[in-house]
């Protein structure tokens, strides 16, 4: 039995999660109610009325699964004029709106609750809770897991470890936010209000002052055009993108660090030198990936890099400045080093005004005079002043080290471990650069363009943008550094010879400064094939001379990438799954017996059909070997705004991708995955085969993707402005060849099917047959653990009866109830292995939330059901921008409420 303190603490914990959700619930209510108030205002009752008339019947339709409720749904969706049907769109999405805002709102509200009690911990392994830290109760924390690593290899090792910890997110080029950035402005005012209520006491006069501004912004989100009119360019995406740097993620990330720094070392927090490295590295595919993208130029990645340095530059500089200012230290009592004394002199020399001018505000405060000269270094570094300007963030790096390091002599701890140390963590991070740019091209554009080049002749306009690409590479190195851009990935690597064409076309643009530049070829194995034949490419790769250079040059570091999506749409998403898992396996042996420091590149997608789904548990599941403490996944799309969007969600992230980098390498987690994989490799060739032969039977059936069009907004979707790059590689819409991931997954998830991520593991798991074992598997194996609770998420956010709707739009009934037998199908099975009724049995907060959000989904399905019938009908009573009109509104509010898009 629990003692009466564990009872008592159970207690107070239930107290303050029902108080958390009971203010979730407030925030949910107060906001529908604003809502209502302002769409009575701008649209009379009538309209509330019809909003209300349409969420009551689906609701009812839904809750009930009756038959009638839905058809009555329907009558009402049709009813509304084309006018008024827009309306009743717009209140949906813009509920989903406020919701969205309230549900991270309560994340934020859990994360400071937990925060307030989190256990603080030393390396030298004591601990303040009793229990022993193990895989199972870790739960995302740093300070566990390194307590973990403490306790199974040593306080050196694991110290060690913690040093050579990376995480890599990178940003990518083709976001998949829906929302229009003047939408996300609005939101973002309404969560400050709803901040600022939260922290007023009941009853004070300025809650009526809050909520009239509550509903002005209210008002202001209802009379924005919700869709953009014309697409972002790749260099808006880019400014977007510095949206997320400017407010979150450059002064989070010093405080991740300071805050890991605390719990490694709590009695001498402050005072003593920090042992948390700066493991962050930011990369960015944005104005950098040009595969299938024609607006992206050798001048768009040299104008992003430009955008990104001035931010970063910006920052730093403003920082500098901030912490000069304070350190009002007088020499006297914090006497100058004798290497700060040589950096004032060499100050002094480079720039002799700017010296005399801060001296005479400072004359005997030497650590302050040197940071505000490096201030204005800094800012000479941004204007391309080359006299006063650093030629690399290490020189700058250098002189706070001087800084810091004259301060600790002089007694001034608290002043060099201070904010110091977070501009020192600032520069170590982002650089002059802010996030590594990577380019990414199509292996296909390489051989053609090598092709003009062998033969002599004339060279196209792609040839020679080509070959600028790598002019620009080498100007951007020489202005900010190796880091800002060193990274080449290849698209569909089929072959040695994609890798070798890179250099190649590095020595046509650039002659022999090609030996100067620094370029690290990054395959990119995508197809299924490409994944098999991935060890055999890698091998070939290490006699390329380019590459062994590098190897050199990197202490034997190489980089492959894994796309999630190309192959899911190859294979099915169960095969991919575990080809994936399959290929992870060979390459890390291969990169152990060639002594390789690995890291794998994961091209993971917000939405489950690309490899979303958490992250964190995804990294726990991977082969053994294949991470040890480096983590690099891409970051897309919606997900970057809600993982890095708010600061106290921004830290939690970070903080739970280090553990999980840091967890995954650990004895513990690689012996379990090393046993599992063993024990259930029979199951896995079953269920690859069967899930393989289903998917294939669909997608290669006669006709089946301008059936695809048909039944999905697929076509629709290409007209959505979500961002620069087009949806298709090609035109045509008899293969789905060329046709991107984003709008494959995303159509399927508007037609509220979702099958992209989950067709095909119904019939491998009846083909397994065997519920005992599959059980066991779900209960041993964290991949098919993984697998299975990814795929549940997706299948409870899809509605067979709306999805049956849809289906039937296509005019072939054989691969509609293909279908629809396949869901049937996957959702007993997986009521089998779970042993429950329930498809997120594993996660029931988030059941709870789906649940919720269901009806308000349904109405915006059923509205966008009658614009696409209307479309594919062809009818002629409605002008057709009506029906596109309203189609597109309700794409932007289905992508709202399911909470994701591609």
């Amino acid at each position: 039995m629990p003692s009466t303190t564990e009872s008592a603490h159970d207690r107070d914990r239930e107290l303050v999660v029902s108080d958390i959700d009971a203010r979730f619930r407030a925030d949910v209510s107060l906001l529908g109610g604003l809502l209502g108030t302002i769409l009575v205002e701008a649209g009379g009752q009538e309209l509330f009325d019809d909003v209300e008339r349409l969420r009551h019947a689906t609701i009812d339709a839904h809750e009930t699964r009756d038959g009638a409720a839905l058809a009555e749904a329907e009558a009402i969706a049709a009813s509304f004029d084309p006018a008024r049907a827009e309306q009743v769109a717009r209140a949906f999405t813009v509920y989903f709106h406020l919701v969205n805002l309230a549900e991270e709102h309560q994340r934020v509200r859990i994360l400071r609750t937990r925060a307030e009690s989190r256990e603080r911990i030393s390396l030298s392994g004591d601990a303040v809770a009793s229990d022993a830290p193990s895989l199972e109760n870790v739960d995302g924390s740093l300070s566990a897991t390194i307590r973990l690593l403490v306790d199974e290899v040593g306080v050196d090792e694991a110290r060690a470890r913690v040093e050579r910890l990376r995480f890599h997110p990178v940003l990518t080029a083709h976001p998949t936010e829906a929302r229009r950035r003047a939408i996300a402005s609005a939101i973002r005012r309404i969560g400050a209000l709803i901040d600022e209520r939260d922290d007023l006491e009941r009853g004070d006069r300025t809650i009526a002052e809050i909520d009239r501004r509550l509903l002005e912004e209210i008002d202001i989100l209802w009379r924005t055009a919700p869709l953009r009119t014309t697409r972002p360019t790749p260099l808006d995406e880019v400014r977007s993108a510095m949206g997320v740097f400017d407010q979150t993620l450059f002064e989070v990330v010093p405080q991740v660090y300071r805050s890991i720094d605390d719990r490694l070392q709590p009695d001498v927090a402050g005072r003593a030198a920090p042992v948390a490295p700066a493991f962050l590295r930011l990369g960015s595919w944005i104005g950098g990936d040009r595969d299938g993208n024609p607006f992206v130029t050798a001048e768009t990645t040299r104008e992003a890099a430009h955008i990104a340095a001035e931010h970063v530059l910006l920052g730093l500089e403003r920082a500098a400045k901030r912490i000069g200012r304070t350190l009002t230290l007088d020499a006297k009592e914090t006497p100058a080093s004798a290497e700060l004394t040589s950096l004032l002199a060499a100050q002094q020399e480079l720039a002799p005004e700017v010296t005399a001018t801060i001296g005479t505000r400072a004359p005997h405060e030497p650590h302050r005079r040197v940071l505000l000269v490096v201030a204005e270094r800094i800012a000479a570094t941004r204007r391309g002043d080359a006299g006063l300007a650093y030629s690399a963030p290490e020189q700058l790096l250098a002189d706070l080290r001087v800084l810091q390091e004259s301060l600790r002599s002089g007694g001034a701890l608290r002043s060099a471990n201070g904010e110091l140390q977070h501009l020192i963590w600032q520069a170590e991070t982002f650089g002059f650069h802010l996030a590594e740019l990577e380019v990414r091209q199509h292996s296909k554009v390489h051989r053609q363009s090598l092709a003009e080049i062998r033969a002599g002749g004339e060279r196209g306009e792609t040839t020679e943008e080509v070959l600028s690409v790598f002019r620009v590479i080498a100007d951007l190195q020489r202005r900010y550094g190796v880091r800002t851009v060193r990274r080449y990935i290849v698209s569909f690597t089929q072959s040695p010879e994609d890798l070798a064409n890179v250099y190649e076309l590095a020595a046509a643009a650039l002659g022999d400064e090609a030996a100067e530049v620094a370029i690290d070829v990054v395959p990119l194995f995508e197809t299924f094939a490409d994944l098999e034949a991935s060890v055999e490419i890698l091998d070939a790769m290490l006699e390329l001379p380019q590459v062994q250079a590098r190897l050199a040059a990197t202490g034997r570091k190489v980089e492959v990438m894994l796309g999630y999506s190309d192959s899911s749409k190859d294979v099915g998403p169960v095969s991919a799954t575990l080809a994936l898992h399959g290929a992870q396996a060979r390459i890390a042996a291969w990169a152990d017996r060639n002594d390789i420091e690995l890291t794998l590149f994961h091209g993971r997608g917000g939405a489950l059909g690309r490899g979303g789904g958490p992250a964190n548990e995804a990294v726990l599941a991977q082969p053994a070997g294949s991470v040890d403490g480096r983590l690099k996944i891409t970051e897309q799309g919606e997900v970057i705004f809600a993982q890095y969007g708010d600061p106290a969600i921004a830290k939690r992230h970070l903080e739970q991708m280090a553990s999980a980098a840091l967890l995954a390498g650990s004895r513990s987690n690689e012996a379990r995955n090393r046993a599992a994989d063993e024990r259930f490799g029979d199951l896995a060739t079953t269920l690859d085969a069967a899930s393989r032969t289903r998917f294939h039977s669909l997608v290669k059936a006669d006709g089946f993707a301008p059936w695809f069009a048909d039944v999905t907004p697929m076509e629709e979707v290409g007209h959505l402005a979500l961002g620069s790059r087009p949806a298709r590689r090609g035109l045509s819409v008899e293969s789905l060849d060329d046709l991107r991931a984003i709008p494959w997954v995303f159509s399927w998830s508007q037609a509220r099917i979702n099958l992209a991520a989950w067709f095909g593991l119904g019939t491998a798991l009846e083909a397994v047959g065997d519920e005992a074992l599959l059980r066991e598997a779900y209960a041993e194996w964290p991949l098919f653990t993984a697998m299975i609770d990814n795929f549940s998420m997706s299948l409870a956010k899809t509605d067979e009866r709306i999805a049956a709707r849809y289906l039937a739009l296509g005019d072939r009934d054989d691969l509609a109830e293909l279908v629809l037998d396949e869901m049937r199908l996957t959702k007993q099975w997986l009521g089998r292995v779970t042993q429950s009724d329930e498809l997120l049995v594993a996660r029931p907060v988030l059941a709870k939330a789906v649940r919720l959000r269901s009806p308000y989904v349904d109405a915006l399905s059923l509205l966008q059901l009658r614009a696409l019938t209307a479309i594919r009908a062809g009818e002629a009573d409605l002008p057709s921008d009506d029906h596109h009109e309203l189609l597109l509104l309700t794409v932007n509010g289905v992508a709202a409420g399911v909470q994701n898009t591609g």
